[in-house]
C-alpha cells in the first residue's frame, strides 16, 4: 500500500511516521536553503512584483489549455504593456490571469477567503450574477457505472 492510500481505495492523508522520514527531512532542509537563497536573490531585483506577476498568468495560460483555450507566453507578456489582446483566447486568459491576482489580493488582505469573496471571483471569471447553487439538490461522484462513489455533505 502506498502513502495516503487505504486498501479502500479512497485517500487518506500519510500519517507523521510515514512523512517524517530520515530522507524526506534531508530534502526539507536542502529545500529551506534554496528558498533562503531564492529570497536572498528575489531581494536584490530591482522591481521584484516583475517577477510576481508572470506567476499569475503562467497559471492562467497553463490552466486554460485543459479547456482548449491556448496563447502564448509573449502575447499575454505584451498584453500587461498594451492593455489591448491579440485574440479571444489571449483575453480570456489575461482576464483569469487578472480576476486569478484580484482574489490573492483580497484574501492577503484581510487573511480569510470567504464565501463573498468566492462569488466575486466566480462574478468576474463568468461575468453574470449567479451566484451559488440552492436548488437543494444532492451532488454525488459517480464512477463509469453510475455506482455513487462519494456523497459530499449537503
Amino acid at each position: 500500500m502506498n502513502i495516503g492510500q487505504q486498501d479502500t481505495g479512497f485517500f487518506a492523508f500519510p500519517t507523521a511516521e510515514q512523512v517524517e522520514t530520515k530522507a524526506i527531512l534531508k530534502q526539507l532542509n536542502l529545500a529551506s536553503r534554496a528558498l533562503a537563497q531564492l529570497q536572498g536573490s528575489y531581494q536584490s531585483i530591482p522591481n521584484p512584483a516583475i517577477l510576481i506577476n508572470t506567476l499569475p498568468l503562467q497559471e492562467a495560460k497553463n490552466s486554460s489549455e485543459i479547456e482548449s483555450i491556448v496563447t502564448t507566453q509573449d502575447a499575454l507578456f505584451k498584453t500587461n504593456i498594451d492593455k489591448h489582446p491579440y485574440n479571444a483566447n489571449t483575453k480570456e486568459v489575461k482576464a483569469y490571469s487578472d480576476t486569478l491576482l484580484t482574489g490573492f489580493k483580497n484574501v492577503r488582505q484581510t487573511q480569510l477567503l470567504t464565501l463573498n469573496h468566492i462569488q466575486n471571483i466566480y462574478r468576474d471569471l463568468e461575468k453574470n450574477d449567479g451566484g451559488f447553487r440552492n436548488d437543494g439538490g444532492e451532488t454525488v461522484l459517480k464512477d463509469g457505472n453510475g455506482n455513487i462513489i462519494y456523497t459530499p455533505p449537503q
